[in-house]
């Protein structure tokens, strides 16, 4: 844990200046609008470490597959979300010495604050240079919510101290790379670029090798007084203005555009970024940014959780909502949700079973209906290359695998044990459907796009199974389920009761739409969903997470020394393997899908047995159990799970937030006080909430559109009160009391 972040209710706040903590803060400050995005790079550069980022949404190259020996169905290539153009770079140079606080003689004063509640990234600092020469910086910047394709960034220098000239150089740099590269390969193709000294403007276009992704960039400066040159490099574009003997404060303002080829013809691509960046200048930055700011109000106004009484607490559920705010956007059914968003390389894929698992209800319950449908038709409008997928492996007769990682519907992930085995992902798939179905009460998606996917899944786990005369019943081999810490298990209990259930829920859709599926076809997924394997502990409520699971030694990870965690850093693959622990839910997870299925005393005892050996090593893990943990009115426990994951990357639990934030588990985050605190689900179309006020909370509060209604749910001391803030009269059920709300 690295605890260097100041408490605040609406901003994240850095206070100092620590080179270590340099990777870690541009990913935990990084800002964007669904469309592109940015890590929290310096705008004037930094020569120390740390990891540019710029990123663009879909956008995307197919990096070949390096791997030691190839296997049979292995993806050729991993898909690599790109670093791109990098349109803050405003090189300034202070007495011909360019100004990098990795190389300046001291920084003081400094203080980076990402203001949620406005959506802007503010820096501030007094930078002594080598010469003597002292000046204070001041930054903002933005990437507009109002205008998708646009974003702003504001310096102020003002000299403090021996300060004989001040250039300002504002530069846009197609110069990049990945770090997270297999073979070196150049993504780029550079296009092009271009400077306008008396217009005061500059445009690049680069074009991905392989994919023809183009992405242009352009800017439309202003600094009063300014008289500009061009600068030009081979692969970079700016214009640069000098001031002699400054006495007062120089502001300067960069408007930019951003368009790519998903959005307009690669020709016309350039044209309409530099449209985009002059008419941001001329809107002005106050009004520009003023657009920006109302468009987060409007956010803020249905997707904000008030939380009174711990300022932690209430600070770590913003910065969750805020990211996933500025990683989807809802307007394009080609893109997702990325598990690192715009803020890091790793994982390179733009969808997991994340976003179905985790990242569905957030959307469902806080945006328009049509956002969570586009995470749906994304889906869909890959069937073909699931199917694909599905026959590169043999499956035949249009059973369909979905994959791990994806950006166009093909597999890219090349790790065997969770390309081939972790297929439980494909069950997320028709779980988000029956989710859909019962929040928004609608059909028309499910009716069509949806029983397609389903009978198409269903066909997958009906190959995939086959009968053991021994055991008398289906099973299901070698797959990896959630604990990614076991890997080519035999009949894992959460994969086997997922896809009996999909063959269940695929029948029923069958004849609710009246599908064209064969009898005989429908009778075969009733008979393997009947007698699927569910490993379980003779004469206990046990479900066994796996074949052979109770040979392992069992063991509480509260007895492993803080020098041995976390495990997946500290201990050998062979040792993580044949010990207990667990990565993340695996046998809770079906008890967090499918709650109706069973009681509370079944829920107890395998909370009770499987979650001491949990050693909460996937951000996906503590949302699920502090769910659960509140399901079972265990207060203290499900608090702590709460902060765990609400804090995960402010607190950088498990040392990772260098690599980039986990920006899906960020939705758990939503659910962990949604579905865990407040108890909501739907029961029979009808909104449900069992609450439980944590210790030390006075009150915490949220909002939910559901079915053309906004309700406000407040919890505190006195109770719980569900309001109607606008929509259609309907019925509650709250702490067990059915209310009308009218």
């Amino acid at each position: 844990m690295n605890k260097y972040l100041k408490a605040d209710a609406w901003c994240i706040v850095e206070e100092g200046f620590d080179p270590q903590n340099m990777r870690s803060s541009e990913s935990i400050f990084s800002i964007g609008n669904g469309r592109f995005g940015q890590r929290a790079n310096f705008e004037e550069g930094y020569s120390g470490d740390h990891m540019l980022g710029s990123y663009v949404g879909g956008v995307y190259y197919p990096d070949r597959t390096k791997v030691g020996w190839w296997k049979n169905g292995y993806p050729e290539y991993f898909a690599k979300v790109l670093n791109s153009t990098n349109w803050t770079r405003t090189d300034i140079v202070v007495n011909g010495e360019m100004l990098d606080l990795n190389r300046a003689k001291s920084v003081e004063e400094f203080q980076r604050v990402l203001n949620m509640r406005r959506g802007l990234l503010q820096r501030t600092c007094i930078v002594e240079l080598q010469d003597g020469a002292k000046i204070r910086l001041e930054t903002e910047r933005f990437i507009s919510m109002a205008f998708p394709n646009r974003a702003a960034v504001e310096v102020r220098v003002t000299p403090l101290h021996s300060v004989k000239t001040i250039e300002v150089q504002p530069m846009l740099d197609g110069d990049v790379s990945n770090e997270d590269t297999n073979w070196d390969d150049s993504f780029w193709r550079h296009e092009g670029h271009e400077s306008h000294a008396g217009a005061g403007t500059s445009v690049l276009c680069n074009t991905t090798e392989k994919t023809e992704f183009t992405v242009a960039c352009a800017q439309a400066v202003s600094l009063a007084g300014a008289t500009w040159t061009g600068m030009e490099a081979a692969k970079a574009t700016g214009l640069s203005a000098s001031f002699a003997s400054p006495e007062t404060q120089v502001v300067f303002h960069k408007h930019v555009g951003l368009v790519s080829s998903l959005h307009a013809t690669p020709a016309v691509c350039p044209k309409k970024a530099l449209n985009e960046a002059i008419e941001g200048r001329e809107l002005g930055y106050l009004d520009e940014r003023a657009r920006h700011e109302a468009a987060w109000a409007d956010i803020w106004s249905l997707g904000d959780i008030r939380i009174e009484g711990d300022v932690e607490a209430q600070q770590a559920i913003r910065f969750n909502i805020f990211h996933l705010n500025q990683t989807y956007r809802g307007d394009d059914a080609r893109l997702n949700v990325g598990p690192k968003g715009f803020t890091g390389e790793k994982y390179g894929g733009a969808s997991y079973w994340d976003t179905e698992a985790y990242c569905l209800p957030f959307f469902m319950a806080t945006h328009p209906e049509h956002v969570a449908e586009q995470l749906l038709r994304y889906r869909h409008n890959q069937l073909g290359k699931a199917i694909e997928n599905a026959e590169k492996l043999g499956f035949t007769d249009g059973a369909a695998l979905y994959p791990m990682v994806t950006m166009n519907g093909e597999e890219c992930h090349n790790e065997w044990e969770i390309t081939f085995e972790e297929i439980h992902r494909n069950g997320a798939m028709i779980l988000a459907l029956r989710n859909h179905e019962a929040y928004t009460g609608k059909t028309t998606y499910l009716a069509k796009e949806g029983v397609e996917v389903a009978m198409a899944v269903a066909r997958f786990w009906a190959q995939r199974v086959h009968w053991s005369a021994h055991r008398d019943g289906y099973v299901m081999l070698g797959v990896t389920g959630p604990n990614e810490y076991e890997n080519n298990v035999n009949n894992n209990w959460y994969t086997n009761y997922l896809a009996a259930w999909c063959l269940k829920y695929a029948v029923e859709l069958v004849r609710r739409f009246h599908a064209k599926v064969g009898e005989d076809e429908l009778a075969q997924w009733t008979d393997i969903a009947a007698r699927m394997c569910l490993p379980q502990q003779m004469g206990t409520h046990i479900r066994l997470q796996q074949d052979g699971f109770l040979d392992k030694d069992l063991m509480p990870a509260a007895e492993l020394s803080e020098e041995a965690r976390p495990i997946n850093q500290m201990w050998s693959w062979d040792r993580i393997l044949r010990s207990c622990f667990i990565k993340q839910a695996d046998v809770l997870q079906g008890f967090y899908f499918f709650q109706d299925d069973f009681s509370q005393d079944e829920l107890r005892d395998n909370f009770d047995f499987y979650e001491p050996m949990t050693v909460h090593e996937s951000s996906l893990s503590p949302c699920v159990h502090g769910i659960l943990a509140s399901r079972l009115g265990r207060k203290d426990k499900a608090l702590e799970m709460y902060l765990r994951t609400s804090r995960l990357d402010l607190d950088d639990y498990n040392a990772e937030a260098y690599q980039g934030l986990h920006i899906t588990s960020m939705a758990g985050t939503w659910m962990s006080v949604v579905e865990g605190f407040g108890g909501f689900r739907v029961v029979d179309g009808v909104p449900t909430f069992q609450t439980m006020l944590p210790e030390g909370w006075s009150s915490f509060a949220f909002k939910l559109q559901f079915r053309g209604r906004t309700l406000e749910v407040t919890v505190n001391s006195d109770g719980t009160d569900v309001a109607l803030l606008s929509g259609d009269a309907l019925s509650v059920a709250v702490n067990g009391q059915t209310l009308a709300l009218d």
